[in-house]
Formats: C-alpha cells, structure tokens, sequence
C-alpha cells in the first residue's frame, strides 16, 4: 500500500501529528540533511506499525516535506488499525 506523507523535520520529538487532509503528519527530531529525516521517517513508522524497516521505502518526494511511502505487509485496513492503536 502507498501512504502520503507531509513530514515537518527538526522537530522537538518523533510523532505522528495526526492528519492533513489525505497525508499523514509526522514530526521528527532528525534535520532535512543527507537523508536524516527520511531514516527518522522509516524508524518511527516501522516501530509504531510493527513492522520491519525493510518493508517501507519512500518512493517520492525524498528531498521534500511532501512524500509517499510504500509499505509492504500491510494493507490499508491494517495500516489504518495500527495507527488507531497508538493513538489509544
């Protein structure tokens, strides 16, 4: 499954800011330089959605705020109770 994302590096922690329209807000610690937040991106989602790192890879927008991730693994259903997991 793809996801859009809209990620706001050099923030004070790692969190999902929950949803901006049709993309899923991320903040994270890492600075937008040399792939840091990208990596902070596949960290956070692989640990909050239990799933290995190796299954997500971004696939657009690498050097953007603005991104889609690939996700395998997962379909939407599952992606979307996940994510209501750790909000709860």
């Amino acid at each position: 499954m793809r996801i859009q994302l809209k990620v706001v590096p050099g923030a004070s922690r790692n969190e999902i800011s929950g949803w901006l329209g049709d993309s899923l807000k991320l903040r994270v610690r890492s600075p937008a330089e040399a792939g840091k937040a990208n990596a902070a991106v596949i960290r956070l989602l692989s640990t909050l959605l239990a799933v290995p790192r190796t299954s997500l890879r971004i696939v657009s927008g690498t050097s953007s705020s603005r991104k889609i991730l690939e996700i395998d693994g997962l379909d939407e259903a599952e992606f979307h109770e996940r994510l209501q997991a750790v909000d709860h």
